[in-house]
């Protein structure tokens, strides 16, 4: 087909005209309009049938209202559905979320309970500590009862020795008299004297003191004390030591008593040994070792130690008054050496002995004790000797013991070294410290028997000798 017979078939329809025939204004039916084609179709050759609609093409095709009714339905459902879904999906979300919380208090009380168990077991622990504590300190208690109670049990007996003790003494200074007393009766019946005189004159004012006091001076120089520190001997360690008074000895046959020995020497009394003196001012008479063979006699021992037979850790009351045994082991007592330097000027002589038997010595030119009030406080001059100065260090202290505490340091000196002493900040000497055997000892502090200047503080010495003389 060419162009032209397209225009043609285009145009036709454009010039058909409807013929309507005329009708009566009496006619039911209307007369129907016909349009009539024709076509001029150049020749050609055509193969099938041609088909040509005589009727108006339809503006729009018409939607069928039960399809869409049906798509409504279903669209509303799936919104339905959606809507539900999501509220599922909010409720799933919570529902984790809550599962999630859970969770973490789920640990957190896990955590607790463990921490309370914990804490539990704590408590039943201390409670199972506490209780043995309590059984501790019951113990204890009922130990310290036993103690004291052995302690009083012990007061007692020594309180009994001390009688007896003075008794024997007495009965002893009683025997020597009586056989002094028959010695001369015996020379006098040589002599062909009659001895009736002398069996009944009365006894000598020297033994009469003697009688008198030598009961009293157990009772007044010492009162044991029960507060004695034990040391646990080692190879090289102290030996078992107690503190004992006083023990009254019969004295050397003397007029006396003397106010020291100085003052017995010049009254021709040469002989070393024990001796009654009663220094001016002084309230009693005392007993006192008179040393009459070294540096010219009249020295008066005011301490010595020689084999660890008292103990010298002891009280304040027993350093005033004085303990030990005048043939051996003791303290004078300071109230009893400030009568004796208190009389005019005195000097300080001090002998010590080494384990290997050398001796040196220290000796000050002036020696006096303040009084009580003061503390015994140590008055000192200068040094001579070959043993080193390791008193000055001491002086212008006051004397301390471990139950009075008078020292410089800020702890007890006292305690730490074992014994009574003018102490510092603590010690440059400690000649009433623990007599240790053998020399070098092994301890925690320096408590031995020593002099620093000679022979180190970790040395004890052998034997130590401390006696005051008058300068003159």
């Amino acid at each position: 087909m060419n162009v032209f017979g397209l225009v043609w078939l285009i145009m036709a329809p454009l010039l058909c005209q409807p013929h309507q025939a005329p009708h009566d204004s009496g006619s039911s039916e209307a007369l129907h309009s016909r349009c009539t084609y024709t076509f001029v179709v150049p020749q050609q050759k055509m193969t099938g049938a041609v088909c040509i609609s005589s009727g108006k093409y339809p503006i729009s095709l018409g939607a069928n209202r039960s399809e869409v009714q049906v798509l409504r339905e279903e669209l509303n459902r799936q919104h339905t559905e959606i809507n539900e879904l999501k509220k599922l999906s909010e409720i799933d979300h919570d529902l984790a979320n809550e599962m999630e919380h859970l969770r973490k208090e789920n640990k957190n009380m896990v955590s607790l309970l463990g921490q309370l168990q914990t804490q539990f077991s704590e408590v039943l622990q201390r409670k199972n500590e506490s209780a043995e504590v309590i059984k501790a300190e019951d113990k204890g208690f009922n130990a310290t009862l036993e103690v004291h109670k052995l302690a009083s049990k012990y007061k007692d007996l020594q309180e009994k020795y001390n009688f007896l003790s003075s008794l024997i003494n007495n009965q002893s200074t009683t025997i020597a008299h009586l056989e002094e007393l028959c010695q001369q009766n015996s020379l006098q019946r040589q002599t062909g004297q009659n001895p009736a005189h002398s069996s009944v004159t009365k006894l000598s004012p020297s033994t009469d003191a003697r009688l008198k006091h030598s009961g009293q001076i157990q009772a007044d120089q010492m009162d044991l004390t029960l507060d004695i520190k034990k040391n646990v001997p080692t190879e090289q360690g102290p030996i078992e030591t107690t503190s004992k008074p006083i023990i009254a000895t019969e004295a050397t046959k003397s007029l006396g008593p003397w106010l020291d020995c100085y003052d017995a020497l010049h009254s021709n009394q040469k002989s070393s040994g024990i001796y009654l003196l009663k220094p001016q001012g002084g309230n009693q008479v005392m007993q006192a070792w008179c040393e009459q063979d070294i540096s010219g006699g009249g020295w008066t021992v005011i301490q010595r130690r020689q084999d660890g037979s008292t103990n010298f850790f002891t009280t304040w009351h027993s350093y005033k008054h004085g303990f030990g045994n005048f043939n051996g082991e003791y303290w004078l007592g300071l109230e009893n050496i400030y009568w004796l330097a208190s009389q005019g000027s005195y000097k300080l002589l001090i002998i010590m002995e080494d384990w290997q038997g050398r001796h040196a010595k220290a000796e000050y030119d002036y020696f006096r004790l303040e009084s009580e009030s003061d503390f015994y406080r140590l008055r000192l001059g200068h040094y001579h000797g070959n043993a080193g100065d390791s008193l000055s260090w001491h002086s212008d202290k006051q004397f301390s013991t471990h139950d009075k505490d008078r020292d410089s340091y800020a702890g007890n000196c006292a305690h730490f070294h074992k014994g009574g002493w003018w102490y510092n900040m603590c010690a440059h000497s400690n000649l009433n410290g623990i007599w240790y055997r053998g020399g070098h000892y092994r301890s925690r502090y320096q408590d031995g028997v020593y002099w620093a200047e000679f022979r180190g503080g970790a040395y004890s010495l052998k034997k130590v000798s401390m006696m005051i003389k008058q300068n003159k």
